[in-house]
């Protein structure tokens, strides 16, 4: 059922609908040699420009262009980025927000949630524990719950960066990207439907996709690491476990020292400020857990810029 309710077809309607409210982010190539890898185009197409700084945006506005919001707004429960995402498509659209995060969220993201005059709630010290507090929230409330990543029209939302993609970098092979529960790979794998290799990616620290796919079926697994307040959910979502179970070549697991040496580099070579989370996919190629062959075209989805790592005030002067 979920093959075909998400799926090309829908995946451009949904395109369509949201197109005058999301931007179309850039892919630039860099020769890997800048990074010390082989000297071989990558791919990068830059998604941390996106409205709320993620790729969430997207399944944002889906969700609240394409289902009937009540008077009581929305809800949402997030690590950060989706919370984000929520309160700016409310705040465009003029909906009442309330949004749930973990203590673990960065203040970078839950500013940014108070800023565009959303209600902001703490509710715990994990993503599950702000999830079940949405959830209770929306059924007392009469408010839209808005799922971060196990709702078709979040999927849906997310695979439009799949078709972005296929338009500006066609001749891809193999596309890197990380995983936390599961939104943007599946909608990302539904778009493209086998023609290119997907790698998925996550931290050793919160491997909830690696989990399912021994267990063959979506599992709770251990939350925590560096990228906690993005890819650290209970587990994967019910939705995009069989996109990923046919379309998921590989998971692949990187270390949070991985993750922030790929933080360093982005910034370093690319001016890139990045996220752990937004940081993960390209890990998985600096530190060659995944390794290109020969000729092989690479893409890397770089998914997120909410980070408080750098600093501008420190150059103000005194």
């Amino acid at each position: 059922m979920t093959s075909i309710l998400i799926d090309q077809d829908r995946i451009a309607v949904i395109e369509r609908v949201i197109r005058p409210h999301i931007r179309r982010t850039p892919v630039i190539e860099v020769d890997g040699g800048d990074f010390g890898l082989d000297r071989r185009e990558i791919a990068f197409k830059l998604e941390l420009l996106q409205h709320g700084g993620s790729f969430k945006a997207r399944g944002a506005f889906a969700n609240l262009l394409t289902r009937e919001v009540p008077g009581a707004g929305v809800v949402a429960a997030s690590g950060g980025n989706h919370g984000v995402a929520v309160a700016f498509a409310a705040m465009r659209l003029k909906i009442p927000a309330k949004i749930f995060v973990p203590s673990v969220a960065s203040r970078e993201k839950t500013d940014r949630i108070r800023a565009c005059g959303a209600e902001l709630v703490i509710a715990g010290d994990r993503y599950a524990d702000a999830l079940a507090a949405s959830q209770e929230c929306g059924a007392n409330s009469g408010a839209m719950v808005v799922h971060a990543y196990d709702q078709i029209e979040t999927l849906l939302g997310q695979g439009t960066v799949g078709l972005e993609l296929e338009e500006q970098a066609p001749e891809l092979d193999t596309l890197l990207v990380a995983v936390g529960g599961g939104g943007l790979i599946g909608g990302v794998a539904a778009w493209y439907e086998g023609r290119i290799k997907i790698v998925a990616v996550e931290p050793e620290s919160a491997p909830t996709l690696a989990n399912a796919m021994c267990a063959g079926c979506p599992v709770d697994s251990q939350a925590g690491g560096i990228a906690a307040d993005s890819l650290a959910p209970k587990r994967v979502g019910n939705l995009m476990f069989p996109m990923a179970q046919k379309y998921v070549e590989r998971v692949v697991l990187v270390t949070d020292e991985a993750i922030q040496e790929a933080q360093v580099e982005l910034w370093k070579t690319l001016r890139l400020a990045t996220e752990p989370g937004g940081a993960a996919a390209f890990a998985a190629l600096l530190s060659r857990r995944y390794k290109s062959v020969k000729g092989e075209r690479v893409g890397v989805l770089v998914c997120g810029a909410n980070t408080t790592a750098v600093d501008f005030r420190r150059s103000r002067p005194a």
